[in-house]
C-alpha cells in the first residue's frame, strides 16, 4: 500500500529558497518532520477549510509567569510576565522564535527590554529579523500587536485589582446595634472603659500604648489626621500590637502593606485612600530598601503632610497616541507602622507619634500567660469577638465635625521638646481627636458669625491627653533615642543593685546577657553625649573603666516634662474659678 506523505516549508519559502538560504542538512530535518498527506479535497472540505493565516493570532495568559502570543509563523513568549505597577514602562524579558522552529537559531531571547521604548525595540527589531531570517515589517507588526494585548491585559487586571480592594462594603447596623454602640459613647469615664475593653479584646497590657494607638487610628476620620510609629527592638511585639488594635476598625477603613514599589501609590484612585487607615507591617522592608529615603516612602511623606500626591506621566490613549496624564491621590490618610531603626526613618518620624513598646519581664510574662491560656482553650474568645464587633460598629457613628479649642493659646509644650513646631502641632491635635471621640457627649454649637457648628474641648480632655502623652513628649525630648534610653536606665538599675559606683564594659554585659555588638553600640552612645565617662583603664587589659557622669537627668527631664504640662492645666484652671 502506498502512504503519501508532506513536508511544510515556512510560509513563503520553497525547497530551492531554503537550500540556498540553509545547511543541506535542512532537508533530512524537513524530511524526518514529514506528515501524512490529506486526501484530495472536495467542495465540502475546500469551503470547510483553510489554510493556515499569517495574521492567525493566539494571545495565552492562563500562566502569568508565562504568558505566549502566537500570530503567524512566529511566536513571543514573556518569561516572567508582566508588571502590573509601572503603567508608564512594558519591560519584559522576550523570547521571540519561528513555528515551526527549524533550527535552534531561529530564536531570539532579549531580558530588560521596554516596548515603550521605540530606539531600543528598532534595535532589537532588526537584530532579531538577521538571527529569524524574517523580515522586519513582520516583526513590527507581530511586536505592535503584542503590545495592545499587554496593555488591555494590563488595564483589566489592574481595575479587577482595584475593585476588589473596593469590595468592602460599608458596615450597616441593625437599630439594637446602633443603639448599643450609642449608649457605650455616651458612658462615664469613656476613655478608661474604652482602654479595659480594648485589653479585653485580647490586647495584653501596653495600656498607655493601646489606648494612644487605638484613638490615633480613630483620627483618620478627621480632616488632620494623627500618624503613629512604633519603635523597639525585633521580636519585642511591634506588629502584634499594631495588628491587635486594628481589629478594632472596620476592615473598609484600613489597607494593609507589607512591600511597595517606589511608584504604587501614584495608582491609587483619586479618592480610593481618603480617611484610610494605613498599616505598614514592617518599615525596614518596605521597597526592600533600608534606606529610608525610597519613592515609596517619600510619596508616603507627602499625603501625610500636604494630603495628596500628583505625578505626571507619559501613556498612549485610546488610538495609540503619546499623552501626558496626570496621576492625583488625594487624602487624607492616617498612617501607622512599626521599625526597628528610628534615625533612619526621621522624616517619616517627625510626622508622626512615637511609641516604644514596653519591654519589662513583667509586660513578657503577661503576653506568655495569655498565650497560655489561649492555648489552653480557657480565652473567651467569644467574648473578644463581641467587643471587637462593638468598637467597630462604634467608628461608623462617628461622624465629621469642627473642633475648637478655647484654652488652646494658654496651652504651651515643654521647652524641653526638640524640633517644638510639629510636636506642638500634634499635641493640639491629638487633645482635639480626644474632643473628638467624645463627640456624643459634648453640646453642638453654632458660630453666629459664620453658621459653623462645632463642638469644645473640656479640661478633662486637656487632662486626659496630657497623661497619655506624657512619655511620647519625654521621647521628643531625649537626646538619646528610646532604645539607648532603655539601655541606660536598665544599666543604672544594674549599678545600684550590685552598689557599683564604675564599671568595666565586659563583666557588665555578661550579667545583662547582651549581644556585644548592641551593649558596645550604645555604650558609645552614651559616651558621646557625655552620659557616660571614662575614669581610667586602658583597651589593652581589662578594657576602660566607665563612670555614670549623671544618674538623675532623666528623672530630671521627666519632672520638667510632667511639671510644665500640669501648669498649664493649672494656670486654666485658676484663671476659670477667679
Amino acid at each position: 500500500m502506498i502512504q503519501i506523505s508532506k513536508v511544510q516549508t515556512p510560509h513563503g519559502e520553497d525547497i530551492n529558497s531554503l537550500i540556498q538560504s540553509h545547511e543541506p542538512e535542512v532537508l533530512n530535518h524537513l524530511l524526518n518532520e514529514r506528515i501524512p498527506a490529506e486526501p484530495p479535497a472536495t467542495k465540502e472540505t475546500v469551503k470547510s477549510k483553510s489554510p493556515k493565516s499569517s495574521l492567525e493570532a493566539k494571545f495565552d495568559v492562563s500562566n502569568p509567569e508565562l504568558i505566549t502570543y502566537e500570530r503567524g509563523y512566529l511566536k513571543c513568549t514573556l518569561l516572567g510576565g508582566i508588571n502590573m505597577q509601572q503603567a508608564d514602562r512594558l519591560r519584559v524579558t522576550l523570547l521571540l522564535e519561528r513555528v515551526p522552529k527549524l533550527s535552534p537559531l531561529h530564536s531570539v531571547r532579549q531580558s530588560g527590554l521596554d516596548l515603550y521604548n521605540d530606539n531600543f525595540l528598532q534595535k532589537f527589531i532588526r537584530s532579531a529579523a538577521e538571527k529569524l531570517e524574517y523580515g522586519t515589517s513582520e516583526i513590527r507588526l507581530l511586536l505592535a500587536h503584542l503590545i495592545e494585548e499587554l496593555e488591555t491585559y494590563r488595564f483589566k487586571a489592574m481595575e479587577n485589582k482595584r475593585n476588589k480592594l473596593g469590595d468592602a462594603k460599608p458596615r450597616i447596623l441593625t437599630p439594637e446595634r446602633r443603639e448599643a454602640a450609642l449608649k457605650y459613647l455616651k458612658q462615664e469615664n469613656l476613655l478608661k472603659q474604652t482602654n479595659l475593653d480594648i485589653g479585653r479584646s485580647g490586647v495584653i497590657g501596653e495600656e498607655v500604648n493601646r489606648l494612644l494607638m487605638y484613638l490615633c487610628f480613630t483620627s483618620r476620620l478627621r480632616e488632620q489626621p494623627l500618624h503613629m510609629i512604633s519603635l523597639g527592638a525585633s521580636g519585642t511585639g511591634k506588629t502584634y500590637l499594631q495588628e491587635k488594635v486594628a481589629e478594632l476598625i472596620p476592615e473598609q477603613d484600613q489597607l494593609e502593606i507589607t512591600m511597595l514599589s517606589d511608584n504604587a501609590f501614584y495608582y491609587f484612585k483619586q479618592k480610593e485612600l481618603q480617611h484610610k487607615l494605613i498599616l505598614i507591617e514592617d518599615m525596614d522592608g518596605l521597597s526592600g530598601n533600608n534606606t529610608g529615603s525610597n519613592g515609596a516612602l517619600l510619596a508616603l511623606r507627602e499625603l501625610m503632610s500636604k494630603k495628596r500626591i500628583n505625578k505626571r506621566v507619559v501613556s498612549k490613549d485610546a488610538k495609540g497616541n503619546m499623552q501626558t496624564i496626570s496621576l492625583l491621590v488625594e487624602g487624607p490618610i492616617c498612617v501607622a507602622g512599626t521599625t526597628t531603626k528610628e534615625r533612619v526613618y526621621e522624616d517619616n518620624a517627625n510626622r508622626s507619634l512615637l511609641i516604644y513598646r514596653d519591654n519589662s519581664s513583667n509586660h513578657f510574662e503577661k503576653v506568655m500567660d495569655y498565650q497560655r491560656r489561649y492555648s489552653a482553650g480557657t480565652v473567651d474568645a467569644k467574648t473578644e469577638n463581641e467587643i471587637k464587633e462593638l468598637f467597630k460598629d462604634m467608628q461608623t457613628l462617628f461622624k465629621p465635625v469642627s473642633i475648637r479649642n478655647p484654652f488652646a493659646q494658654e496651652l504651651k509644650i515643654p521647652q524641653e521638646v526638640f524640633k517644638p513646631l510639629r510636636t506642638n502641632t500634634h499635641y493640639l491635635q491629638f487633645i482635639e481627636c480626644v474632643t473628638f471621640y467624645h463627640q456624643f457627649q459634648r453640646e453642638l454649637k453654632v458660630d453666629e458669625q459664620t453658621g459653623e457648628t462645632y463642638i469644645e474641648t473640656t479640661l478633662e480632655d486637656i487632662a486626659a491627653a496630657n497623661a497619655l502623652l506624657k512619655d511620647v513628649l519625654l521621647a521628643k525630648a531625649d537626646e538619646i533615642s528610646g532604645e539607648c534610653r532603655k539601655f541606660f536606665e536598665r544599666l543604672k538599675s544594674h549599678l545600684k543593685e550590685n552598689n557599683q559606683s564604675s564599671f568595666y564594659a565586659k563583666p557588665v554585659r555578661q550579667s545583662m546577657r547582651m549581644n556585644p555588638y548592641n551593649f558596645k553600640y550604645y555604650l558609645q552612645q552614651l559616651v558621646r553625649y557625655g552620659l557616660v565617662s571614662v575614669v581610667g583603664g586602658n583597651r589593652y587589659k581589662q578594657g576602660f573603666e566607665y563612670e555614670i557622669a549623671n544618674a538623675v537627668e532623666y528623672a530630671e527631664l521627666q519632672k520638667n516634662i510632667v511639671t510644665a504640662l500640669d501648669a498649664a492645666l493649672n494656670r486654666i484652671k485658676e484663671k476659670q474659678r477667679g
